[in-house]
């Protein structure tokens, strides 16, 4: 049996936003332990707040608080939560509507078990005792037994309100490739390139999926490509990213590999980033242990014809 390969994956970015005077308004409640809803042009009262009304598309401004208790419309049990939800132990996905809302707001509920959830339950806010102007100011919601709370009229004016926030993303998964990019993966542990022909348009793929995304025919055809390529396309990076030990600004480029019907990307060394161009020849450059090329480097030969490489851009 060959060896199956496999590889953890993270994609990881923080995603920033500026806030517009709803968004601002709301978050800057939670902060202050208060839930502000909008009210939209034929009276409904949205929570959470929106900056357009979703029939009319007439902008909102009215804004209205809405108590911390309110009621289940929906749930889900978690019974395995991961790192960066509301709660470390086994907790119920609600969607609970808020005393004076008419739409329902998602977050998670404190409960012993399934058992002890229902629709049509009533729940109250758990503020964090830290809030910075999130929707993690609310903890979570636990089971509430007690009488409606009463809320008055709000203005959204606040002291210091928020005006931006930042928001991790983030997605952990495991990878493993199927037939055609295991062999590719193989190849390159041997420093060789391969992709795969299609039977019909006889184009080269590289890296090889098994099928001809042109065609819809499986492919099993492979084909060395390389070692030597060139530029097609290319960009300037100028920010440095995260856990990457590469000094900006720096090259990242299209390489159409001498022989593939496709061109796959890589970073470009070797060279002044400010003298890269299209048409530039190249070729891999590989380190001690490596399972994929470091980075390509100029070869020394004249650029490419254009028309070499245009029907690869």
């Amino acid at each position: 049996m060959p060896e199956v390969l496999r590889a953890p994956l993270v994609v990881e970015f923080p995603f920033t936003r500026s806030l517009g005077p709803v968004q601002s308004a709301f978050l800057t409640g939670l902060r202050e332990q208060t839930v502000l809803g909008v009210r939209t042009t034929d009276g409904h009262v949205l929570v959470p707040p929106v900056e357009y009304d979703p029939v009319t598309a007439e902008e909102l401004r009215d804004l209205v608080a809405v108590a911390p208790t309110g009621t289940v419309t929906t749930w889900a049990w978690n019974p395995h939560p991961r790192p960066g939800q509301p709660l470390a132990t086994p907790f119920a996905w609600v969607l609970v509507r808020l005393d004076g809302a008419d739409t329902a707001l998602l977050h998670a509920l404190d409960a012993p078990g399934p058992d002890a959830v229902r629709t049509g339950m009533r729940v109250r806010v758990r503020w964090a005792a830290t809030r910075t102007g999130a929707i993690t100011d609310i903890a979570c919601f636990d089971p509430y037994d007690g009488e409606p709370t009463q809320v008055t009229g709000h203005t959204g004016q606040f002291a210091d309100p928020v005006t931006g926030i930042v928001t991790p993303a983030r997605l952990d998964y495991t990878y493993t490739p199927g037939r055609a990019q295991s062999a590719y993966l193989d190849a390159l542990a041997e420093r060789r390139t391969v992709g795969e022909r299609c039977p019909a348009c006889r184009k080269v793929y590289v890296p090889p999926r098994g099928a001809c995304p042109t065609c819809g025919v499986a492919t099993t055809e492979q084909v060395e490509v390389g070692p030597r390529g060139t530029v097609t396309t290319f960009c300037i990076v100028n920010i440095k990213a995260r856990n990457l030990d590469i000094e900006v600004p720096y090259v990242y480029a299209h390489i159409a590999l001498d022989g593939a019907g496709l061109a796959l990307h890589g970073r470009i060394a070797g060279i002044p980033y400010d003298q890269v161009r299209m048409g530039l020849r190249v070729e891999p450059v590989w380190t001690e242990g490596a399972r994929h090329p470091d980075h390509y480097r100029p070869t020394g030969e004249p650029d490419a014809d254009y028309d070499t490489y245009r029907e690869l851009l």
